[in-house]
């Protein structure tokens, strides 16, 4: 079952308490289509510039990702530079260079416009609106984003978030969006909006999943002793996650139960994981299905518990 990705490639320059890298590739939809072809094909709409390295084409060419929607325009690939903290859990912005992606208009291809599931990668709210109007036959609309678009597009966030299935959101995100200091609260009231689930990334201590219908998931991050750059989990948990669902028939009415979302939760905590062990895209490369189900299964284990009750 085909996904339909809308992001940004970049090239970026990462710095790590331990070391760096220049000029990786980097963007939302750089992690997240690498991801998502590990478990079907993937339809990706962006743009790069004249000096993207072909290698990365290629790679993406050999791994069921389709790049009929990938723009190449003369000029510059969108680029970025950021520094790690210690904790690897916040970073500054040491620069961003726009390039090509500041003219970026998306546009979806007919043969992508059947996709089934669309992912709305972290990208300018109206963009990700121009898109929503190329593709509505999706069964399956996510949505991603970040505190710049809280703050600077908020009337059109708030727009585009009534009109998706699923918002993944970090913590802090959801509280800066709803003004509420409790989680829960800001859930409901995201979820009143009209969404069907709520996914809240906590990083390294994994993700809730909230549905309309009432469900809520705690879903554990895969522990890691060491975490080599962080940059794109986020991503790449969109990947397993819309990964995982492409893999699932969903119900006669169109819809994907609880328990496959819940399912998907882990599998995009699975991925995750993955994607910190080396820079850009690199703990993905040589990923198999194999190496996701023996995470999978370890971490069923690692968060199982006996619901007998013995206190007397």
């Amino acid at each position: 079952m085909s996904i339909l990705v809308v992001g940004s490639v970049a090239l970026d320059a990462i710095e790590t308490p331990f070391q760096k890298a220049d000029r990786v590739l980097g963007g939302a939809a750089s992690f997240f289509a690498t991801a998502a072809s590990l478990y079907d094909e993937v339809n990706m709409v962006a743009i790069v510039g004249s000096d993207f390295p072909r290698e990365h084409l290629e790679f993406w060419q050999r791994h069921h990702i389709d790049l009929s929607g990938l723009q190449i325009q003369e000029g510059k690939t969108f680029s970025w530079g950021g520094r790690y903290h210690l904790d690897m859990n916040h970073r500054d912005t040491l620069y961003t260079e726009l390039g090509v992606y500041a003219d970026f208009h998306p546009v979806v291809p007919e043969t992508y416009r059947q996709s089934p599931l669309l992912f709305l990668a972290n990208i300018q709210p109206s963009l990700q609106l121009e898109v929503l109007e190329q593709a509505p036959n999706a069964r399956l609309t996510v949505l991603d984003t970040m505190e710049l678009w809280i703050t600077a597009a908020r009337q059109e966030l708030t727009e585009i978030i009534k009109r998706v299935d699923v918002l993944l959101m970090s913590e802090e995100e959801v509280r800066q969006y709803t003004e509420q200091a409790s989680i829960l609260a800001g859930a409901r009231q995201l979820l009143d909006m009209g969404l069907k689930y709520l996914v809240v990334k906590l990083g390294s201590y994994g993700a809730l999943l909230f549905g309309a219908d009432a469900t809520y998931f705690s879903a554990p991050a895969y522990p890691l002793e060491e975490v080599i750059d962080p940059t794109g989990a986020g991503d790449a948990f969109a990947g397993g996650l819309l990964g995982y669902l492409s893999t699932v028939e969903p119900g006669s009415n169109g819809a994907y139960s609880a328990e496959d979302m819940k399912r998907a939760v882990v599998h995009g905590n699975i991925i995750g994981s993955f994607a910190c062990s080396d820079f850009s895209i690199n703990g993905l490369r040589e990923l198999s299905i194999a190496d996701i189900k023996q995470r999978y299964n370890e971490l069923v284990t690692y968060s199982h518990f006996d619901p007998h009750w013995n206190v007397r």
